[in-house]
């Protein structure tokens, strides 16, 4: 065999295992990617403990609504926990969110308990107190009881811009709220009409929830927050304590002896065609829209 046939049969060799190395690679990608579109914790067994992050700013319901009927719905879930540290959020998407805890609660008769760690405040509060039980650490925020509306005014910075908006309009409030100039008496007594309306829901539905009466609760409902040990003689919470102590009490109540399983709902990660097929707005933020703060009504802790 001559030196060239020699070097021409290595050659291939490195081509052949550099393609099976790049297979390998290809595929540990691929299965690892879908591992994370999996995601959660599955459990076969039937003293399962199912646990719900609520965290952050509360922006939609629709996630959180679903994996609490996923949870109601499946027998191995013994009880639900949600696990709370968030100051709230939209008034819509919390109040939506209560409505299926107390769905689950009160019609499904599935225990479901509120752990909240460090923030459990105005939407967010809103939503443990649909829960049969509320934990809350000794230093944990609770309360807030409140609704905010607001936005930026720039009609100034359009004067200084040499900019004016027009506005054609059919009705004296159809552009209340404009950020291009000051509210009108009118307008300002239309909002605040809004605001103590859903007030009164969030006063209304969380006495519903916690078993006490509207009058009782009014006087703390000043957006106002506690920590967990001054909320506990108010009866704001049940009981204090952390995620682990209302993790086996739940277990107890249910009749689960030992460690139980913890489950949480099934998280979809980001696979590689993911990020070559979103569109390019979803992951890199329009500065227009950064700009933009619209009116809204908000169950939040600032």
């Amino acid at each position: 065999m001559t030196e060239e046939k020699r070097r021409s049969g290595w050659f291939w060799v490195c081509v052949g295992g550099g393609l099976f190395i790049a297979f390998i690679a290809v595929v540990s990608v691929v299965a690892y990617f879908a591992v994370q579109s999996i995601g959660g914790n599955t459990s076969f067994g039937g003293d399962n403990i199912g646990v719900i992050d609520i965290d952050g700013v509360i922006l939609s319901a629709d996630k959180t609504v679903d994996n609490l009927r996923k949870f109601d719905q499946d027998d191995s879930i013994k009880a639900i926990i949600l696990h709370i540290d968030s100051p709230g959020g939209g008034a819509a998407a919390s109040q939506e969110i209560y409505k299926e805890v107390r769905h689950i609660r009160d019609e499904k008769k599935k225990p479901i308990i509120a752990s909240v760690e460090s923030v459990g405040a105005s939407g967010a509060y809103y939503i443990a107190s649909g829960a049969n039980k509320i934990y809350a650490n000794d230093a944990s925020i609770v309360g807030s009881i409140g609704v905010i509306m607001e936005w930026t005014n720039y009609g100034d910075l359009l004067k200084w811009a040499k900019l004016k908006p027009e506005v054609l309009k059919a009705g004296s409030l159809k552009d209340a709220g404009s950020p291009t100039r000051e509210m009108t008496p009118e307008e300002r007594a239309y909002f605040q009409g809004l605001v103590d309306n859903m007030h009164s829901q969030f006063i209304r539905d969380v006495a519903a929830g916690r078993g006490i009466s509207v009058d009782t609760l009014t006087p703390l409902a000043t957006g106002q927050v506690w920590t967990g040990q001054q909320a506990l003689p108010l009866h704001l919470i049940d009981k204090q304590g952390g995620f682990r102590d209302a993790l086996l009490d739940t277990a107890k109540q249910v009749g689960i002896s030992g460690e139980p399983n913890v489950v949480k709902p099934a998280r979809k990660g980001r696979s590689i065609l993911d990020l070559v097929t979103t569109d390019a707005d979803d992951l890199l933020p329009n500065p227009q829209q950064l700009l933009e703060k619209h009116a809204g009504f908000y169950f939040l802790w600032r």
